[in-house]
């Protein structure tokens, strides 16, 4: 399974940043005593009773944002909530119940996901008796904090580890759930025909005109034996065009669709060259860490005038953070090539399902950093101690070290461009952190047990960022922002 993800919710000047900053122990989100401050999500991994999880940062429900950005706000947020396994829901016991925590609470209500209610600013113990008041808001179980007298820290951290979904033993390849498919691409790229094909009858609707299909449409289909479902996306405009409610929610149904699909199929018009639609939609398909193959379709009526060669070069060169990602062309109309890319897209699931043993992880690592060693950092060496993966879906693998600010990000690619090269899965998104080691920990897989070389200032802690190599490299995040009063 993937990481699992701990979500900050609650209505604005909860201190919902100031819990992220504590938890993780770094002033990573600024905090400030302005509605609004918090608007993208911010994502940091922790480990709790040798368990890992990320936990993510929301903007505050409700709030009226002064840059009109508070329907990408909200946006933000129910994406987070979506990709929830625990939910936090913060609360301020100084300023007591209001209207807007009560709202909060009745969204929640909807969702079938643990939720712990975070009683914030209780700064002494007598104060606990205050935050009984939340227990009205029926919402989980309450736990009072402190995090200006960083008090119950530890039991916060223990409650939210007892919720996280149980970790899931590693299937075999034959035992694989039901994979669900994505289909995108911007308009009257044959994406419906395409379904059709593969659901052998006309479940969609198929024109001529653009835009005919106006929300995801799931379709099971079988294969050799095997069932699929295909989701059929929306055709997506610039945003820019984005002019109607119905194209509105088309297009927040279509990267719905992408965030919960197991892999994606990613359509391109073999008559029309790549759009700016197309890059947002790659980008998208990119930050959610999706596995995905280029489908080049419409071929039988472009193949005589250019090569598959230079079609391929000419997806690589638009996108070069996607150069893992493989092609294929095919027509959708008459099925050519169809069950092909399909056995390759159950491949690609299998890839992103697989782990790779940490005796072996460390000794592909071992051979990485001697064939080309980290750079001096302030004519300090960086170390790598050992790395271990700790998800699926993407695969996500954890370097412990002793500065992580000291790995640029030309390193960082350079290590997952040779992890790609040399692990069992080299066509799907690698997702990469850099993690220091704590001073307790004195394993290291690259030789004896000691401490640490250097042992650099706490504040090196790193956070996960999409950059231009299509995979989550991870760059320094720190904020010099003021502490909440």
């Amino acid at each position: 399974m993937a990481v699992p993800q701990v979500v900050i919710i609650g209505r604005p000047n909860v201190g919902k940043s100031s819990i992220f900053n504590w938890l993780a122990g770094r002033r990573l989100a600024i905090v400030d005593d302005v509605a609004g401050v918090t608007r993208d999500r911010m994502v940091h991994l922790q480990k709790w009773n040798d368990r890992f999880f990320e936990i993510v940062d929301t903007g505050g429900i409700g709030v009226n944002d002064v840059d009109n950005l508070t329907e990408e706000i909200e946006r933000q947020i129910q994406i987070a909530i979506d990709s929830a396994d625990v939910i936090l829901f913060v609360v301020d016991v100084r300023s007591g119940m209001l209207p807007l925590d009560q709202q909060v609470a009745q969204r929640l209500r909807k969702i079938d996901k643990p939720v712990v209610l975070v009683a914030n600013k209780a700064d002494s113990p007598h104060m606990d008796v205050e935050a009984d008041q939340f227990y009205r808001l029926g919402r989980g179980k309450l736990v009072a904090v402190s995090t200006l007298q960083n008090r119950n820290k530890s039991d916060l951290l223990d409650v939210i580890a007892d919720r996280l979904p149980e970790s899931e033993a590693p299937q075999d390849s034959d035992g694989l759930p039901e994979m669900k498919v994505a289909i995108v691409g911007r308009r009257n790229v044959g994406k419906s025909t395409f379904v059709n094909t593969l659901a052998q009858a006309d479940r969609m609707i198929v024109s001529e005109v653009a835009g005919t299909t106006r929300d995801s449409v799931d379709v099971r289909f079988e294969m050799d034996g095997k069932s699929f479902v295909a989701i059929d996306t929306p055709g997506l405009r610039r945003r820019v065009s984005v002019k109607t409610d119905i194209d509105y929610y088309s297009t927040h149904r279509a990267e719905r669709s992408i965030r919960h699909a197991d892999m994606t199929l990613m359509f391109f018009d073999a008559s029309q060259q790549i759009s700016k639609v197309d890059k947002q939609l790659v980008r998208y398909i990119s930050d959610e860490f999706k596995p995905c193959i280029f489908v080049v379709n419409k071929w039988d009526l472009y193949n005589t005038q250019m090569p598959t060669e230079r079609w391929a070069t000419y997806l690589h060169e638009t996108f070069p953070m996607m150069s893992h990602v493989p092609i294929a062309f095919i027509t959708g109309k008459t099925g050519k090539n169809v069950k092909t890319l399909l056995n390759h897209a159950q491949m690609l699931y299998k890839q992103s399902l697989s782990r790779i043993s940490t005796g072996e992880l460390n000794r592909i690592l071992k051979e990485i950093i001697a064939h080309h060693p980290p750079p001096l950092h302030k004519n300090r060496k960086p170390k790598v101690y050992y790395a271990t993966q700790v998800g699926v879906q993407p695969p996500t693998f954890v370097l412990m070290v002793n500065m992580p600010k000291a790995f640029s990000q030309s390193y960082q690619r350079y290590l997952i461009s040779s992890f790609r090269d040399a692990v069992p899965f080299p066509e799907v998104p690698i997702k990469l952190y850099l993690k220091k080691r704590e001073s307790a920990d004195e394993r290291d897989d690259f030789g004896k047990v000691g401490k640490p070389e250097f042992e650099e200032d706490a504040s090196d802690e790193l956070l996960p960022e999409i950059d231009e190599s299509g995979d989550s490299a991870v760059v320094e995040q720190y904020d010099d922002a003021n502490e909440e009063a």
